[in-house]
C-alpha cells in the first residue's frame, strides 16, 4: 500500500527550501497532510523558529492517503536535492522506513534518507499580534540586511508614519537605510508612534535567501517583540520566520 507518493516538476520550491531552512534547523519533522507538506521548527538556540507549508497544487502528483509525520536530518535532504537539475521529475516516496527521493530526467536516480527518531516535542506557531506591517521587495529588504551587516551584529527596524527604516551602529560605524513608501512598499500601521525594534543580523542573514522564493517579503514587528518575516509565492510555497528580539540591557 502507498502511504505517500509526491511527485514535483518545479523542484527550485523544495530545493531552495530547505536549502534555507537546514541553516536553521538540523533535524526537522514534516506533517504531510492531503494538502500540503508543512514543518514548524526551532533553531536549537530558541531563537529562531521556521514555519514552512509546500501546498499539494505544486505538485503533478500527491497521493497522500492520510496525514503522516516523518523525521529526517535535513543536511543530508538538501545535499540530495542539491543534485536535482532543473528539468528534473522529484518523487518523493515512504519506503521501509525510508524516505525514497527518485530524481528523474534523462537518467534515474535514486536516494534513500533513513527516517529518524526525534525527541522533541511538537512546536506550535505563538499567537503574535502587530500594530504594523510593511511589505516591500525582497531584494530592497536584502540589500537593507547586507548593507547594515557591515557596521554591525544587530540591526533596528523602525516604522514612522508611511517610512520604514534599518538601522545599525557598531563601534564607530553607523547605517540607516531609509525605505519610504512608494509603488514597491507599502506601510501599514495602527500607531503614529515611532516603532523600533532590535533583533540579529547573523540570523536575518539565514534568512532572506527566502528571496528565493517569492520576489515580495511581509515584515511584522512591535517594540522589543519578536519579529515575522514572510515569503510566500501563492498556490506554492510559504516560508514564515519568527525571530526573538535583541533585548539591550543598558
Amino acid at each position: 500500500m502507498i502511504l505517500m507518493k509526491l511527485s514535483l516538476a518545479e523542484p527550485k520550491y523544495l530545493k531552495d527550501s530547505i536549502a534555507i531552512i537546514s541553516d536553521l534547523v538540523n533535524e526537522a519533522r514534516f506533517k504531510v497532510t492531503p494538502n500540503a507538506i508543512e514543518l514548524i521548527a526551532m533553531d536549537p538556540a530558541n531563537v529562531a523558529m521556521v514555519v514552512f507549508k509546500l501546498l499539494s497544487s505544486l505538485f503533478v502528483d500527491y497521493n497522500v492517503k492520510e496525514s503522516l509525520e516523518i523525521a529526517i536530518n535535513l543536511s543530508s535532504f538538501k545535499q540530495i536535492l542539491r543534485r536535482a537539475k532543473a528539468n528534473d521529475m522529484i518523487t518523493l516516496e515512504l519506503e521501509e522506513n525510508k524516505l525514497k527521493i527518485t530524481l528523474k530526467s534523462n537518467t534515474t536516480r535514486t536516494f534513500y534518507l533513513p527516517i529518524i527518531d526525534l525527541e522533541e516535542k511538537q512546536q506550535k506557531v505563538p499567537q503574535l499580534t502587530f500594530p504594523l506591517k510593511v511589505k516591500t521587495t525582497s531584494a530592497i529588504f536584502t540589500e537593507a540586511i547586507e548593507d547594515v551587516d557591515i557596521v554591525a551584529e544587530s540591526v533596528s527596524f523602525v516604522v514612522e508614519p508611511n517610512k520604514f527604516s534599518v538601522q545599525a551602529e557598531g563601534d564607530l560605524s553607523k547605517a540607516k537605510i531609509e525605505i519610504p513608501q512608494d509603488d514597491d512598499t507599502t506601510v501599514v500601521s495602527d500607531t503614529t508612534d515611532l516603532v523600533k525594534s532590535k533583533y540579529s543580523i547573523e540570523y536575518l542573514k539565514k534568512m532572506i535567501p527566502g528571496s528565493k522564493l517569492s520576489d515580495a517579503v511581509t515584515i511584522q514587528f512591535n517594540k522589543d517583540y519578536p519579529l515575522m518575516l514572510e515569503y510566500r509565492a501563492i498556490d506554492k510555497v510559504q516560508l514564515t520566520f519568527i525571530l526573538a528580539p535583541r533585548v539591550d540591557n543598558d
